[in-house]
């Protein structure tokens, strides 16, 4: 059977690879293997992992609830331990009409994989998508599932619809996604980047793999690459992850400092400029440290500092308090989730800063860039 959409022709999706990294993922196997289970999908399914070094037990527990399940596990091993070298694995080894991209600490409803097989069949794109729905359940990873739904807390949260519901013009004005294409009756859009892709094996013809020098932002260069080569990345909003943030402040900051380095490491490949909502942070992070830094001399910067940080503090309090309200959270869990936002903001805009110090610094060596 072949289906058309905006004169691109697809055949229809029979048969499924799920592709997936792995590492110490022992908390969440059985919930993973539970959802791929309970997929309502009516082609072949087939599962490969690729674990990274677990210590935990995760591959024993991969195969046991794969066998209990009655899924077609691959299990792979991943030396390297990146995710951009065990994704690679896995499409080396694929053999689907689409190639879906999962985390095994993500949910996924039952419908998950038909929808991405109907958006792939149906608009004839290189990469389809949906919009991850942040959902915690410690009084943290809830927070900062509410920072998520939050616009104060955007660094390009193109990616993100936190709580569910909404459109995709929404997810648009909230996240910052720059739509590169109008959306039809069924809310589908072409954009520049999404996460957890389901590829066609074109995909991969066109731009080759993932960038195995990333530690982060692999999806986004590859999806970059795909478009530079002609092909279409679409964003269908009724297909939705369940993501469940990280457990703490601290590992919260290191997650989006590590996003804002490899932006850097991503734009410098490709001799671009990260976008305007993505240098807010580093804007910030610097201007605060060249005011402190004045103002062990001057009184003027120590005020300017004081009214900066201030001002930050008032709004992030103001977008706690709207965003625990839309969501139906207890008021109480406010200061925590005003208190998410800076573990966003200093964390993304000091891991890009780091980033463009070792980028400069290379350069001016002479030296090819490496991150």
């Amino acid at each position: 059977m072949e289906v058309t959409f905006g004169g691109a022709a697809a055949l229809t999706v029979e048969r499924i690879s799920i592709i997936a990294p792995m590492l110490n993922e022992a908390r969440h196997i059985e919930d993973f293997v539970h959802d791929l289970a309970e997929q309502d999908f009516a082609g072949d399914v087939e599962l490969l992992v690729a674990d990274g070094g677990s210590t935990d037990g995760s591959q024993e527990l991969l195969r046991r609830a794969a066998d209990r399940h009655g899924i077609r596990l691959v299990a792979l091993t991943n030396e390297a331990g990146w995710v951009s070298q065990g994704l690679n694995a896995c499409i080396r080894r694929a053999d689907g009409d689409l190639l879906v991209r999962l985390d095994c600490h993500s949910r996924y409803p039952p419908d998950y994989l038909r929808r991405c097989a109907a958006a792939a069949a149906h608009t004839g794109a290189e990469v389809v998508g949906g919009v991850i729905v942040a959902e915690g359940r410690t009084l943290v990873e809830r927070s900062v599932a509410c920072a998520m739904d939050s616009p104060f807390g955007g660094i390009g949260f193109y990616r993100v619809l936190a709580g569910g519901g909404g459109t995709i013009d929404r997810l648009a004005g909230n996240f910052g996604v720059r739509r590169s294409g109008s959306g039809g009756a069924d809310g589908r859009v072409e954009t520049d980047t999404l996460t957890f892709g389901a590829f066609r094996p074109r995909a991969f013809e066109l731009a080759g793999l993932y960038d195995e020098s990333l530690r982060r932002n692999q999806d986004d260069e590859l999806n970059l690459r795909v478009r530079q080569a002609g092909g279409r990345v679409v964003l269908d909003p009724s297909i939705h992850v369940f993501y469940t943030p990280r457990g703490s402040l601290r590992s919260v900051f290191r997650q989006y400092s590590e996003y804002g380095y490899w932006k850097v490491a991503v734009a410098a490949k490709h001799r671009t400029m990260p976008g305007p909502r993505s240098m807010v942070p580093a804007a910030f992070v610097a201007s605060v440290g060249v005011l402190a830094l004045a103002g062990t001399q001057s009184a003027g910067a120590r005020r300017l500092l004081a009214g900066a940080l201030g001002a930050y503090a008032a709004a992030a309090a103001g977008a706690a308090v709207t965003t625990v309200r839309r969501r139906g959270e207890p008021g109480g869990l406010a200061p925590l989730v005003a208190a998410v936002f800076p573990a966003f903001h200093v964390g993304y805009g000091t891991g890009m800063l780091a980033g463009a110090l070792r980028a400069a610094r290379q350069a001016a060596r002479g030296r090819p860039l490496r991150f």
